[in-house]
């Protein structure tokens, strides 16, 4: 099964994104119900990972997170591949990202060394823009660089499978790990 770890997006922060996307000119629009921020990637794994995976997360301790999106970006050098906001940095949310990393590796998934870059993927582009488009990209950019979103509680990692279809990727919760304050 192809899978990641991400964390979904409360509703208010759905809205002011998809109202950000109403302006994208170019490229494929993620579809709001897609819309997350990926913890780790962990690719095509067998199902008896996935379930070690899944009982180690089940006895994760960690606070709620405490996140904010702020400025756009583009990912893919010369060629911009994808469109997506930023995630504010945040020690917390790099720290929750490391250990299921190490969690992940612990129960036998070998992942791919990438650099981490919190972000909500917005639109993705063909594997070339036209010039036009790149002007347009750059013009959004512009103009919604200072979006913000307020400061919102993400509180669950969800473990998602993600199957790819012509039309794009089809993304479904397989199971939910909540963060929870510790108690004294």
């Amino acid at each position: 099964m192809r899978c990641f770890l991400g964390l979904a997006l409360p509703d208010p922060v759905l809205d002011l994104l998809e109202r950000l996307q109403d302006a994208i000119p170019v490229g494929r629009l993620v579809p709001w119900e897609n819309l997350h921020i990926t913890l780790s990637f962990l690719d095509e794994q067998p199902e008896a990972r996935l379930e070690a995976l899944h009982q180690e997360l089940l006895r994760l301790k960690a606070p709620p997170l405490q996140l904010e999106l702020r400025g756009l970006g583009v990912m893919g050098g010369k060629s911009p591949r994808v469109l997506s906001a930023q995630v504010t940095q945040n020690a917390a949310l790099t720290a929750v990202h490391r250990h299921l990393r190490t969690v992940a590796q612990t129960c036998g998934m070998a992942l791919p060394r990438a650099r981490f870059r919190p972000h909500v993927t917005l639109a993705r582009f063909g594997a070339r823009l036209q010039p036009g488009q790149v002007q347009a990209v750059h013009q959004l950019l512009q103009h919604f660089g200072g979006f913000t979103t307020p400061v919102f509680t993400v509180q669950q990692i969800t473990l998602y499978q993600s199957t790819l279809l012509p039309d794009g990727a089809r993304y479904e919760a397989l199971a939910q790990y909540p963060l929870e304050a510790e108690t004294a």
